[in-house]
């Protein structure tokens, strides 16, 4: 729709059906690309001026709290809304059976959350919502607020349902896939490996939680929200809603966090969405943090059987990564663990399933690098496993099995830096003086190891769109419905426009978050920066191409920087050039090129552990992560996404373990006291490195997804070091005390 507010020319759109392999950003005229810019937000951060969903004052505004049920499934009989409607500042109790949705939503998805809330499928199930004129007085009301339920048997443990997984449809990737003959492999190689690895369901543990303000004017809805992908969020909305598209506006400027857990739309939006328009008052609703916790997502917990099949001098004949995961009834999500099995490593025999199991537990969704950050628990610690079966160093395995193209689909990778970045990485973090023998370095009571594991992510390119406009003083505006999670979008998008346009960045002004701008994708799998970003680079594209006309020079000899076009010998102030104002659309779409190529993201982490030989406990002492993912756009914001993916990797393999009742599946750790995700003293010196590249066939910027790469192989280097240092091998995620003490040397 947005075509249709500009002129013929006006817009640039771009499909990759091929590779570009020019790029505006190779100039450096205005020298702001890939230079560690600090984020142009955050002054507006760290004075708390920057609005987040709950911050909004609006008048004449109430306060909603979510109520959730108090049984793992069952039927909601009856609420006593009467029972607290007198209590003091109670304004209304809302409840709708039929239109509150039972669980969140996942990602890109634009139909409406499964809805109706009679039927509770998971403890914590979000069935009313109680408004008041305090937060306070709501919360009292909340809790006091009587439900009768019809219990029903549920199925809260994995272990004894584990034998009635379903196979997975194929969803975000192949539920099933099988090429060869494994077990025929398997039976002739003179080296085999079979192991099985299990991660437990985790939490994404954002620091801003959910949130929703709702505001109707006549028909239409503003939410204030913290989503990561308001365009299609608001499709999912409206439909949840029953009301048109374009009646429902999300607002979504800053995001504290979300790490997957607000890729969709969840309850507290509806909830708010439908209590405002029964009361004709604007309600804003924020989950508790046990909420969160409660009725959100969560990953999917996994059990992982790997095996490998290999000939003497490493070369793998077979792989296969088999794995188990749960969700609810219905749901058709599932944890893609082998998902950079795929196309990681060489075998030409491959079975790469997913099988379900049904639970009565909170909804499985995405979380941070959704596949990989787990799967390749299973498969880099067999990998570390195999190579010790076969006497070789575990770099050096990984290097023979460094594919020269796709092994599944044949085709070439558009980069891949995965043995340069093992290489180098081994040079950095001192490889050499690995001890080959596990338990026999030793500092008084500490057992000293190291490991490595491999980094992959698949890359992607979603549909966008970016509007960007000169005024006539010589500053910028670019508008676009990306958000921005904290991944520093508002900064690298401004980057790429002064680069583009010769304007310096803080004279250009950005707006995200917001569904009257351009849709965007939105942050979600790493293809933030990268779609947005080329969008905003069509558009500047286009404005240099009008530029040059207004300027009657050939853009091919313009040159634009420090607010000033330059060509032909003259040079011109640009808001001169502009008229009363200049604008251009950018739009990229996905093409034939990822179907010719395969695109990921490659990097190898490197971690140092010491394990107390007296209690067990494992202390992660440094890490290393190198890799290469295109055009780093800003070296400042793109280190600190793998600095956080590193950090991620430390609770993964170490203290992560989110925990269900299995007589009723409510959660047992829900808030962060109990769940414990890594702290300052948990995180020791994290060393980043990045290898150059540039991927023509990834976009027009030439740049790769990095919010997910460094969590991915970072848990396992973790593991692989515990197990160099004490020989301790453990199968069972995270690693805790009582999983290493029985298998310590004598002290």
């Amino acid at each position: 729709m947005f075509e249709k507010l500009f002129a013929a020319g006006d817009t640039n759109s771009l499909t990759m059906d091929a590779p570009h392999p020019a790029s505006l950003l190779d100039s450096g005229v205005q020298g702001v690309i890939s230079r560690p810019i600090d984020r142009v937000e955050g002054p507006l951060k760290v004075s708390g001026t920057a609005t987040y969903a709950a911050e909004y004052r609006i008048d004449d505004m109430v306060h909603g709290v979510l109520v959730g049920a108090k049984i793992g499934h069952g039927t909601v009989e009856s609420i006593d809304c009467d029972a607290v409607r007198l209590m003091p500042g109670v304004i209304d109790v809302v409840i709708d059976f039929d239109t509150f949705i039972r669980n969140s939503q996942q990602g890109g998805e634009t139909n409406a959350p499964t809805q109706g809330v009679r039927q509770v499928d998971y403890f914590g199930q979000i069935v009313a919502i109680v408004l008041a004129d305090s937060f306070e007085n709501a919360r009292a009301a909340a809790q006091a607020l009587p439900i009768r339920y019809t219990k029903k048997e549920g199925q809260y443990a994995f272990e004894e349902h584990r034998d009635e997984a379903e196979p997975c449809q194929d969803d975000q990737v192949q539920g099933h896939y099988k090429q060869g003959d494994v077990d025929a492999a398997m039976a002739e190689a003179p080296v085999t490996l079979d192991v099985t690895y299990v991660t437990p369901s985790q939490n994404s543990a954002a620091m801003e939680p959910h949130a929703s303000i709702a505001v109707w004017n006549d028909d239409a809805l503003t939410l204030y929200g913290s989503y990561q992908m308001p365009t299609s969020d608001a499709e999912q909305l409206a439909k949840s809603l029953g009301v048109a598209k374009d009646k429902v506006r999300i607002i979504s400027r800053y995001i504290g966090g979300g790490f997957g857990s607000k890729l969709g739309i969840a309850p507290e939006s509806v909830a708010a969405a439908i209590a405002s328009r029964r009361l004709g008052r604007p309600v804003k609703a924020v989950m508790a943090r046990q909420q969160v916790f409660d009725a959100t997502v969560r990953r999917s917990n996994t059990e992982q059987r790997v095996r490998f099949a290999a000939r003497t001098d490493g070369k793998l004949t077979a792989v296969a990564h088999n794995s188990l995961t749960s969700n609810l009834p219905e749901e058709t999500y599932f944890e893609p663990v082998g998902i950079c099995t795929h196309f990681l490593y060489s075998g030409e025999n491959r079975s790469i399933t997913h099988d379900q199991v049904t639970l009565n537990i909170l909804l499985s969704g995405s979380m941070r690098a959704p596949g990989e950050a787990v799967g390749m628990v299973g498969l880099e610690c067999a990998m570390d496993e195999l190579a010790e079966t076969l006497g070789m160093d575990p770099i050096e395995l990984r290097k023979v099995n460094d594919p020269d193209r796709d092994p599944e689909q044949d085709v070439p990778f558009s980069s891949r830096q995965l043995s340069r970045s093992l290489d180098e990485g081994a040079k950095m973090f001192g490889w050499d003086q690995r001890n080959r023998t596990p338990g026999s370095r030793r500092e008084g009571e500490w057992l000293i190891g190291i490991g490595v594991s491999s980094a992959a992510r698949s890359n992607m390119l979603q549909q966008s769109s970016a509007k960007v406009e000169i005024h006539p003083d010589g500053s910028a505006t670019v508008s676009s419905a990306m958000t921005d999670i904290g991944t520093g979008s508002y900064t690298i998008m401004a980057q790429i426009a002064s680069e583009i346009l010769g304007i310096p960045v803080e004279r250009i002004t950005m707006s995200l978050g917001d569904t009257n701008d351009p849709p965007a994708a939105g942050s979600g799998g790493s293809w933030g920066a990268a779609s947005a970003g080329s969008a905003v680079y069509l558009a500047c594209e286009r404005l240099r191409e009008k530029l040059a006309a207004a300027m009657d020079v050939d853009v091919d000899v313009l040159t634009l920087k420090d607010g000033m076009a330059i060509g032909d010998n003259r040079q011109k102030a640009i808001g001169e050039l502009v008229g009363e104002g200049m604008q251009a659309l950018g739009e990229i779409k996905p093409g034939k090129n990822e179907k010719l190529h395969r695109q990921a993201s490659y990097g190898a982490h490197f971690a140092e552990v010491g394990v107390n030989a007296v209690t067990g406990e494992v202390r992660v002492r440094r890490m290393l992560g190198v890799f290469a993912a295109g055009r780093i756009l800003n070296a400042k914001t793109a280190r600190s996404q793998c600095l956080g993916g590193m950090t991620f990797g430390i609770g993964c393999a170490l203290t992560e373990d989110l925990i269900h009742d299995q007589r009723t599946g409510k959660l047992v750790n829900r808030d962060l006291a109990e769940y414990h995700v890594p702290v300052n003293a948990d995180v020791p010196q994290l060393d980043v490195h990045f290898l150059d590249e540039r991927d023509i066939h990834a976009n027009p910027i030439h740049a790769k997804g990095i919010g997910e790469l460094g969590i991915c192989g970072a848990a396992p280097a973790i593991v692989n070091a515990v197990y160099n240092a004490c020989g301790v091998r453990v199968r069972e995620m995270p690693i805790t005390c009582d999983k290493l003490l029985a298998g310590l040397p004598p002290v």
